[in-house]
């Protein structure tokens, strides 16, 4: 491809579009002779690369009519994170000199098994088991990064890094002596299996390919195209090619035109000022988007000036005069004072439009905007690059709004698909027992008894009816308040069904080998959900996942704790990416940093330009101090980030190009990428000329503007005579009065409160009384056969029976049993004083003007001189005398109504109630102890309340205004019709409450 002798190496411009401006110049070279382009070898960094460049060869045949032809051999080298096969090119089956490279898998396991023993070796506390798999794969990322720049154990021993290891705190020294001494170990293993490191194994292949072609050139064409990564052993290769008669090296956007002060101040690149000195310098701009490129023809030994430009454009080429301000865009420091200079011809980014959005939503709906706007011309192709992959979903979903499938093709985590979400949630219950919202995610899931629609439908009805009693405080670990829970929802068949499934999960041994946990998971998977759950892409993706795991896991022997099962395999599904199978709109592309390399189309919108998501927050190694890896010649963490620079500027050789960024995203206020601020330091004055304003102004017209809701007004239904006559409970009273709208949705509508799954065990006041009552009935019970009976070790057995949550008991047994137990006190103080106890948990019921008010007093006493003592039993504050004055407290004054004028234990108990009692579990404001009383009249001048002489007479009044009122009368059940009173929020949402309470008082609206 040119001069005899001299290196072959090109440049595409990234105006020019690699892939197409790549094919415009091979077609008419190799297609002449014979077989043409059949017989040429391209080496392309990676699948998507051999893809990308497969369509550019389709779109060039459509262009010039031609209706097919040959394509080239096209071999997938891998990139910098080794996540793709060589080919067979690379890899023959001769190659029988080359050890083979040990499963990824295996070699992480088996990490995992040094760590530990390692970790013994040094005196330190055994790590779980997923946080050891973690070390086992930073181990295996730092090894691997290692041997792609050609390091060798040793050099972690040479004098000029143990030179630095004093002046390295303790954390960095304990991380380097763990990873030499597993390394070693490691490397010991190896040689006795007789295996190589995957990374290894590619060095070898690669040097192995520079030796023969070097001896013995190919008698065919042999063109690396797109290869960028500059490991020491690539480079070599990449030479090699470079200097064979049919061979080319053709890299994307080199800047030729960068001035050589620019390209000095880049830093050292690999050229080290004397030898065996650092390759890297401190002042290195890694983050430079030509740095990368700079240490590949360092390794290469290559010149820039040898470099040549190419001579094609591609279909998808834009104006050149871009790449003039490209380049200075990303100018090291000292060499951007040039902006000073520089024209605004020179700073002209023609086609490039900025736009900035409120929210990450907005952004979403804005690119959608553009993409549909776009495709209204026939031949258009747009392309999504961003690396925030919830961004791409919400693009996704909006352009279903336009009926346009548009495939990302960057995939998301197999941890997030509905097969990895199915696995992940019974390894939540292995690990982690049957929580109730882990249950009731799962036997819900989507894929369960997918294959049958009549079982599924049948399925649901009991799923929604266990649901529905699920509801509420968090029960106690296990299966047994499962299936009361279950026989109280009345599904005890289909429950046993799921308790088949799931028993196999719990109540397993402390250690259980890692094989056996696999197999029981995709056990109990297969029960719920049959071939579902392997069926789609995901499916065959996470088979493909725990097979290689359990396989190696079996081998290996590998032993973890049940509890570490779920975020192992989280881990694990994290790693995975499941990609769609293709099938959406041909001229639509959503892409990764990754994907968009090579890749060209007319409109490239870049999404998500905010620091941490273009640039990415560059993580550290977690094993290697910085300054070991810079010793050592490794590139920095900041490597990272000029290539994510490279992969901007060369989207930003698209004919048109849209800059997108949003000003908040879901964690808060973003911060603009570096890189979208240096184009309008660049742009300057002309920065507003290229901001899209129209895109955000046309957003709120996409939607019909809906017509405005007219005012909700105060909710005061009126219910028929007939639907009026319900039964009244003592408690239910000074809600009728306080807020009839609640009574009217409860006790007319029978309507409850729909309890959250998991709900707080011990932060649910109606758990902790309704187990209080039933422990102090209980105990008032027994001790009619045994008077002595003490309070405090029934109780215990009593929660014990309970099987009460963990949380609760731990949190409420103790404060709960020491009220009890001053319970015990006053009650033994009161019989001495000839004060009995008669009843508890009773209820009674009278007739008002042939309405029935029934009502349930804890307990009832009688005393010497046979007037009866109504107690009632709080866990928190009781009422106050002044509460019970305005009519917010009515049930103890109901309760003495029907004491005098009803009756108690089915018509057997009645009296008159000489007073009334609180008796509380909480902390006494005197003397800090659990347990105290108080009684709701005004015994004193003093005091606030109701005398015992007006009590029972301005309970009467309350009750007989609220009988005539609302249950015989006519009156409207009015929401908040006395604002002051303390009612619960239950009904708040049925109500509308925020679309009327804010107008109360305005024009006489909400006046009662």
């Amino acid at each position: 491809m040119g001069d005899a002798g001299k290196p072959q190496v090109y440049s595409i411009a990234a105006h020019r579009g690699f892939a197409d401006a790549l094919v415009a110049g091979l077609v008419p070279r190799y297609e002449e002779e014979g077989l043409g382009l059949a017989r040429l070898t391209l080496l392309v960094p990676s699948s998507r690369a051999a893809r990308t460049m497969s369509e550019a060869f389709i779109r060039w045949c459509g262009e010039n009519d031609r209706a097919g032809m040959l394509m080239p051999r096209m071999v997938t080298v891998g990139d910098l994170n080794l996540d793709e096969s060589l080919g067979a090119l690379l890899d023959p089956l001769g190659a029988s000199d080359i050890p083979p490279a040990v499963e990824p898998t295996r070699r992480l396991l088996e990490l995992a098994r040094l760590v530990e023993e390692e970790r013994a070796g040094l005196g330190k506390s055994p790590l779980p088991g997923a946080a050891r798999i973690r070390l086992a794969s930073e181990i295996a990322r730092t090894m691997d990064r290692l041997l792609v720049e050609g390091k060798e154990p040793e050099d972690l021993t040479s004098d000029a890094v143990l030179d630095m290891l004093g002046d390295l705190s303790g954390h960095w020294q304990d991380s380097l002596r763990l990873f030499a001494r597993v390394q070693a170990r490691w490397r010991s293993r190896l040689e006795e299996t007789g295996h190589v490191d995957a990374a290894t194994r590619r060095n070898l292949l690669f040097d192995r390919a520079t030796k023969r072609w070097r001896a013995a050139p190919p008698g065919t064409p042999l063109i690396a195209a797109g290869v960028t990564s500059a490991s020491p052993a690539l480079a070599r290769m990449l030479r090699a090619i470079a200097h064979l008669p049919n061979g080319a090296v053709i890299l994307p956007d080199l800047d030729l035109k960068l001035p050589d002060e620019a390209w000095d101040e880049l830093g050292r690149a690999g050229a080290t000022p004397e030898p065996g000195g650092e390759v890297f310098g401190q002042s290195d701009a890694l983050t430079h988007p030509q740095y990368h490129l700079k240490l590949l023809l360092q390794r290469m030994g290559i010149a820039r000036a040898e470099v040549k430009a190419w001579h094609r454009r591609g279909i998808t080429a834009a104006d050149p005069a871009r790449s003039q301000a490209i380049s200075s865009l990303f100018l090291p420091p000292k060499a951007s004072r040039s902006w000073v200079d520089l024209g605004p011809e020179k700073r002209r980014l023609a086609g490039v439009r900025l736009l900035t959005s409120a929210t990450s939503e907005e952004e979403a709906q804005a690119i959608a905007l553009l993409v549909r706007e776009a495709l209204d011309e026939p031949t258009k192709r747009i392309a999504v690059v961003t690396a925030d992959r919830s961004l791409a979903r919400r693009v996704t979903q909006h352009l279903e709004r336009w009926n346009i499938g548009a495939d990302d093709s960057a995939g998301r985590a197999l941890s997030l698909t509905p097969a990895g979400r199915l696995i992940g949630l019974l390894a939540d219950i292995m690990s982690h027992g049957l929580a109730p919202a882990s249950v009731a995610a799962l036997i819900a899931h989507p894929l369960v008894q997918r294959g049958d629609d009549e079982a599924r439908r049948q399925w649901l009805r009991n799923v929604r009816k266990f649901d529905r009693a699920l509801r509420g405080p968090t029960p106690a670990p296990g299966l047994e308040p499962l299936r009361q829970i279950a026989r109280e929802a009345g599904v005890v068949d289909w429950f046993g069904e799921v308790e088949t499934i799931l028993s196999p999960l719990v109540d397993l041994p402390e250690a259980i080998t890692l094989a056996q946990s696999l197999d029981l998971l995709a056990a109990s998977a297969e029960r719920l959900a049959a071939e579902a759950v392997w069926a789609a892409e995901d499916g065959r993706a996470l088979s493909r996942m725990l097979e290689d795991l359990r396989h190696h896991a079996r081998e290996i022997s590998t032993s973890v704790s049940p509890s570490d099962i779920a975020s192992i395999l989280r881990d694990r599904m994290d790693e995975v990416a499941v990609r769609p199978p293709y099938g959406g709109h041909p001229r639509v592309a959503i892409l990764g940093l990754l994907e968009s390399r090579m890749a060209r189309a007319d409109l490239v919108i870049c999404a998500g330009l905010n620091e941490g998501s273009w640039p990415q927050a560059p993580g550290s190694d977690a094993l290697l101090a910085p300054g070991v890896l810079r010793v050592l010649g490794v590139p920095g963490a900041e490597f990272r980030i000029g290539l994510s620079a490279h992969d901007l500027a060369g989207a930003m050789g698209a004919p048109e190009v849209v800059l997108s960024r949003s000003l908040r995203d879901a964690d808060g206020p973003t911060l603009p990428s570096r890189f979208i601020l240096r184009v309008e330091a660049l742009l300057g004055e002309l920065a507003d000329r290229h901001r899209d304003d129209r895109t955000p102004a046309i957003l709120p017209l996409l939607d019909r503007e809906p017509e405005p809701a007219p005012n909700y007004p105060r909710p005061r239904p009126k219910p028929s005579a007939a639907q009026r006559k319900v039964r009244i409970s003592a408690t239910a009273i000074d809600r009728l009065l306080g807020d009839p709208y609640q009574f009217y949705a409860q006790e007319i509508l029978s309507l409850r409160r729909l309890d959250p799954l998991a709900a707080d065990p011990f932060g649910d006041p109606a758990l902790r009384g309704t187990l209080v009552h039933d422990i102090l009935d209980a105990w008032h019970k027994a001790r009619e056969a045994n008077p002595s009976l003490e309070i405090a070790p029934f109780a215990e057995r009593m929660f014990a029976e309970a099987k009460v949550h963990p949380l609760f008991k731990g949190l409420w047994q103790p404060r709960l049993i020491a009220a009890m137990e001053r319970f015990e006190q006053w009650v033994d103080e009161a019989a001495r004083d000839g004060r009995t106890v008669l009843v508890t948990e009773t209820k009674g019921e009278m007739v008002v003007d042939g309405i029935t008010v029934s009502g349930r007093a804890d307990r009832i006493d009688r005393c010497a001189d046979g007037q009866l003592v109504v107690v009632d039993y709080k866990t928190g504050g009781p009422a106050s005398a002044s509460q019970v004055e305005a009519g917010y407290a009515l049930q103890m004054g109901i309760l003495g109504l029907i004491a005098r004028d009803g009756a108690f234990e089915k018509g057997k108990l009645s009296g008159e109630v000489a007073t009334y009692e609180y008796w509380s579990l909480g902390r006494s404001k005197d003397d800090g102890e659990f347990g105290y009383q108080s009684i709701p009249l005004k015994m004193t001048p003093r005091q606030k309340g109701l005398t015992p002489e007006k009590f029972l007479p301005t309970h009467e009044e309350f009750l007989s205004t609220a009988i005539n009122k609302y249950i015989l009368g006519d009156a409207p059940f009015t929401a908040k019709e006395n604002p002051d009173y303390p009612g619960y929020s239950d009904y708040d949402q049925l109500m509308r409450l925020e679309e009327w309470i804010v107008r109360l008082g305005e024009d006489g609206e909400g006046a009662s």
